[in-house]
């Protein structure tokens, strides 16, 4: 009994210390609590043992048997659990950043639902309002006439967009994008992209400047960096006042090719910045469709994330005086 006493003591001391070394590193990580924790309960096994061995008055040869015996097996036990003790902690981690992800996305699920709904609910009902009205005739103006199927139109077009935005995303959510990257002219791919843009950038009196330096090729699929390059440019476009520019960019730097696109909407508030390229998250200026049909659904820059992570790049946006200024970077072709 005396000498469970000695080593319930011996261990009872390490244990007070180890709980009171937790309690000042609570805020530290999971693995530092798992890394205090096995050193507690090995050197509490340690200390009862070399408490018991020293009470039981062995010779001094004895107990220097038993103090190195103890202490190999002590660091033997903590190098094992050191190694599974950082990868149960890695497990946790992982664990918790993948529940983190699923409430996330779960969100933006919902809040994708809720945009989706409002922005077909407002202009079917538009739709079917001017379709009784022509249908029975309560209409016969022709400059009415006329405004009304413009009005159809462009509500239609709207509603086209935001359902290929829709399967798009789908495509990157459920992995279902298969890229066939090849050498592709930036150079063209913008141009085309700024002629697309062209109309829209005329009706709100916005400038699109194109750099001339040298336009670099880029390893990607063609038809999704036409995607991201357009995405982009409506975007800026949207979003930059009456009388403003958008300037597009690109160069390359240690094995990449950077793509810039820079505007004058007046810069994006800070507690907005890290929110850009979620789902279904816009602007205040954005969330009631201009009457050209421009609206956005909140999906565009998301699509732009998904299509660049695709390809092995990252696209991210920081404020940069009068604006704002997208940067994706996407890799090189081989040799280049």
């Amino acid at each position: 009994m005396l000498i469970g006493l000695y080593a319930l003591a011996a261990g009872g001391v390490v244990g007070l210390a180890g709980a009171g070394a937790l309690r000042l590193l609570r805020g530290r990580s999971i693995l530092v609590h798992v890394l205090v924790l096995l050193a507690v309960t090995v050197l509490a096994v340690v200390a009862g043992v070399a408490t018991v061995a020293h009470a039981m008055f062995l010779s001094a040869h004895d107990l220097w048997v038993v103090l190195v015996t103890v202490t190999a097996s002590a660091v033997i036990s903590l190098a094992v659990g050191a190694v599974f003790g950082s990868r149960l902690a890695a497990s946790a981690v992982w664990a918790q950043a993948a529940r983190d992800r699923e409430r996330h996305l779960e969100a933006g699920r919902r809040e994708l639902v809720a945009w989706v709904s409002h922005d077909l609910r407002t202009p079917l009902a538009g739709l079917r309002a001017m379709a009784e009205a022509l249908e029975d005739r309560v209409i016969d103006d022709p400059d009415t006439v006329d405004e009304y199927h413009r009005r159809i139109r462009i509500e239609t077009d709207r509603m086209t967009q935001l359902v290929d935005d829709l399967f798009e995303l789908s495509r990157i959510n459920a992995g279902a994008l298969h890229l066939v990257p090849t050498r592709v002219p930036l150079s063209e791919i913008v141009s085309d992209a700024i002629a697309g843009v062209a109309p829209l950038a005329a009706s709100r009196r916005i400038r699109l400047v194109a750099a001339d330096s040298h336009w670099p090729l880029v390893w990607a699929g063609e038809r999704e960096l036409t995607r991201i390059v357009s995405n982009l440019l409506i975007n800026s476009v949207r979003y930059t006042p009456a009388d403003g520019t958008v300037h597009i960019a690109a160069g390359h730097e240690h094995g990449s090719v950077w793509l810039a696109v820079s505007d004058t909407c007046g810069g994006i508030p800070d507690s907005d910045l890290g929110r850009v390229f979620d789902v279904a998250f816009r602007g205040e200026r954005a969330r009631t469709p201009g009457t050209d049909g421009s609206g956005g659904g909140g999906l565009g820059l998301a699509i732009v994330r998904g299509l660049v992570e695709a390809h092995g790049g990252r696209v991210g946006v920081r404020n940069t005086g009068p604006g704002c200024q997208f940067e994706v970077h996407l890799p090189a072709p081989a040799g280049f």
